[in-house]
């Protein structure tokens, strides 16, 4: 049984809420409701609150943005841990040319961006239109247009599975494509540590906003998703293969294959998440049947369905 006596003296009263609708907490807006959300206002309720949960046994899901979530309609049984503000702080290290950006999990990579232009510090511009957190943006390698954050991250200070606090080089992050060894040894995000370099403000604002311009005519940016549904397959592009099978517009109940990018599944406003999951399937089915090429989600599936 969870209740606010728990994290007491930990979290303030409205640091805690009860059946929280996840579908407040996730970019495509659907998922049901987390038995308890909790949002930790400093970095030491966060290690404290986690510490709780392992010592009580409670299962606990740590959470950014939620843009690459898909929970499930009848929600999340444990506690929710959401890593956002105030956890949104950066320290900037300027050393004999080389740019060094130690910024806290909660901060998002969109907001980081624009603070990186206006302290004109380059590098970083891919990800201007990603919207998920530093921490949920490394548990996943998240990139766009060219760049990923392995291209850019020195290290990251995380809480370990047997709750040490420890810094995570490069080399043990093993990043990848859609990968970091997060997924597999538990570690939870503290900050990430990345490297950067000086670029004139004008130059990182044009690009940033011709990726803008680019992400606004290509992609059904106007809808909710969480992004390109499925990882690029080797040698192949999603949205090709997904177009090419005719499912450009396919749809089931409020979820529907984007007709202006078949690589996205977008919410057209009433689905829920067990529609946006039977859709990803029957897309999953007919792709291998046309194509003998088998599409892994992007999207990360939790809570129950």
């Amino acid at each position: 049984m969870i209740d606010k006596e728990m994290f007491s003296g930990i979290l303030k009263e409205n640091e805690i809420r009860f059946s929280e609708p996840m579908k407040d907490h996730t970019t495509f807006r659907t998922g049901g409701p987390a038995d308890c959300f909790i949002t930790p206002g400093s970095m030491d309720a966060l290690i404290s609150a986690v510490d709780i949960c392992k010592r009580e046994e409670i299962p606990f899901l740590v959470i950014g943005k939620g843009s690459n979530l898909l929970v499930g309609d009848k929600g999340i049984r444990g506690v929710v841990i959401k890593i956002d503000a105030p956890l949104d702080k950066t320290a900037i290290s300027r050393e004999g040319g080389k740019i060094t950006v130690d910024a806290m999990a909660g901060i998002s990579m969109m907001k980081l961006a624009s603070y990186l232009m206006v302290e004109g510090i380059g590098g970083f511009e891919f990800a201007s239109g990603i919207p998920g957190t530093m921490g949920g943006g490394l548990y996943m390698n998240a990139g766009a247009y060219g760049g990923e954050l392995k291209d850019v991250v020195v290290s990251a200070t995380c809480i370990t599975a047997d709750g040490d606090i420890k810094e995570r080089t490069k080399e043990e992050l093993d990043l990848s494509y859609r990968h970091s060894s997060l997924m597999e040894n538990g570690d939870i995000v503290l900050s990430v540590k990345i490297e950067l370099f000086e670029k004139d403000r004008e130059d990182i604002k044009a690009l940033m906003d011709d990726l803008k311009e680019r992400r606004r005519e290509k992609q059904p940016i106007e809808y909710p998703s969480a992004g390109s549904t499925f990882k690029r397959p080797e040698g192949y592009f999603a949205g090709k293969l997904i177009a090419d099978s005719g499912l450009k517009g396919a749809s089931v109940g409020g979820a529907c294959v984007s007709e202006k990018h078949a690589g996205f599944i977008i919410n057209k406003g009433d689905a829920t998440s067990a529609d946006i999951k039977a859709l990803i399937e029957h897309v999953t089915d007919k792709v291998l049947r046309d194509t003998g090429v088998r599409l892994v989600p992007e999207v990360r599936f939790t809570g129950e369905f």
